[in-house]
């Protein structure tokens, strides 16, 4: 007869030597719908001129760092501080291929390497992600350039 106590010990066996899941296939979509759209010759890339987009893109507190960024920038007739694009991390591009590596972090979060060449320059880019509800979000990217690391959020930082 099975107890309480063994149907407990049995569970929690079980969770301590189940491998962790690989990295959410959803995520994964997310991701590579971003970077589909700067292939090729025609590819225009994610353009984040609206309030919709950005919000579709990163999760609320970035989304909201970026959106007072423009409005502040306009009202003073200036470039705002993100004046590239963040997921190539230039203003223009040459782009055939991406590959993205996707690890699990946390519960409902997930880190994104994108390596691809930019015309004849290698990059990587990372992307953190997070789940919210059924939907995955950037929390944040990270560039590395001249030498150092810089990351979307350290744009508002200042």
């Amino acid at each position: 007869m099975l107890t309480r106590r063994t149907v407990i010990s049995a569970i929690a066996c079980t969770a301590f030597t189940t491998p962790a899941p690989a990295a959410d296939a959803s995520a994964r979509e997310f991701v590579s719908a971003i970077y589909d759209t700067y292939k090729g010759k025609n590819g225009n890339g994610v353009s984040l001129d609206n309030e919709k987009t950005i919000r579709r893109y990163f999760e609320p507190s970035l989304a909201a760092l970026i959106l007072k960024d423009q409005k502040d920038a306009a009202r003073r007739n200036e470039a705002p501080n993100l004046d590239g694009d963040p997921f190539v991390d230039a203003g223009d591009w040459d782009i055939t291929t991406v590959d993205i590596d996707l690890a699990d972090t946390a519960p409902a979060k997930a880190s994104a390497t994108v390596n691809f060449k930019n015309g004849n320059k290698p990059t990587t880019i990372v992307l953190d992600l997070v789940k919210i509800k059924t939907d995955w979000r950037i929390s944040d990217i990270t560039w590395r350039r001249e030498g150092k690391t810089e990351t979307l959020r350290g744009l508002f930082a200042h």
